[in-house]
């Protein structure tokens, strides 16, 4: 009797720890499922981006850490180039071109309005160049707003005149193109002041 009790006992310390190895088996699989998952997650965020034929290790990031910033770059890059002009035509249509890939029919709106003033004429007869220079830009994130404040130079034989430029408008999400990297497009843009503040005589 005393035999099988013992005998019995060992059965079930032997199933007891059958058991056990099974559940920790088990447990050690998934751990290590989720570490290669992990692993291999990470590694596909490191990439390797050729600098002049030099291989430089780089980081990709979750896009929306920095969508904010993105945001306010996108400001920033479409007013450089609707306001940076050259004296040549060609150069004014090809900075409008990449100008209005990045806003709504606003930003058309406002290019025609200064071709109809006969700007770009001026600028182009009078062999001016044109530049803007950020001072700030206030961005509402909450409403999706903005509002850039710069000065823009025209810069002429005879004179440097330089204006306040403050401007108010939107933005939203868009997918990303080659033509709008950020994928921000500007909407309800307005020029609300572009007076002169001095002239220069040279």
């Amino acid at each position: 009797m005393g035999i099988v009790a013992d005998l019995e006992k060992k059965m079930k310390l032997t199933k007891t720890v059958g058991i056990m190895c099974l559940i920790l088996s088990v447990i050690i699989v998934i751990a290590g499922f989720i570490f290669s998952y992990l692993l291999i997650s990470d590694s596909r965020k490191t990439m390797y981006v050729l600098d002049n034929g030099v291989p430089v290790l780089v980081k990709q990031t979750d896009y929306t850490m920095n969508r904010e910033l993105e945001y306010k770059s996108q400001v920033d890059l479409f007013h450089s180039i609707f306001f940076t002009i050259a004296p040549d035509d060609d150069y004014i249509k090809a900075q409008m071109k990449k100008a209005l890939y990045l806003i709504d029919e606003s930003g058309n709106k406002e290019y025609m309005a200064l071709k109809e003033s006969g700007f770009y004429n001026q600028i182009i007869s009078s062999n001016s160049i044109v530049t803007v220079i950020k001072d700030s830009i206030k961005m509402d994130y909450a409403n999706k707003a903005f509002t850039f404040y710069g000065k823009e130079y025209i810069n002429r034989k005879t004179q440097l005149i330089e204006r306040n430029l403050i401007t108010h408008g939107k933005f939203r999400d868009i997918p990303r193109t080659d033509n709008n990297t950020h994928g921000v497009l500007l909407e309800d843009w307005r020029i609300v002041d572009n007076t002169d503040v001095k002239i220069l005589k040279k």
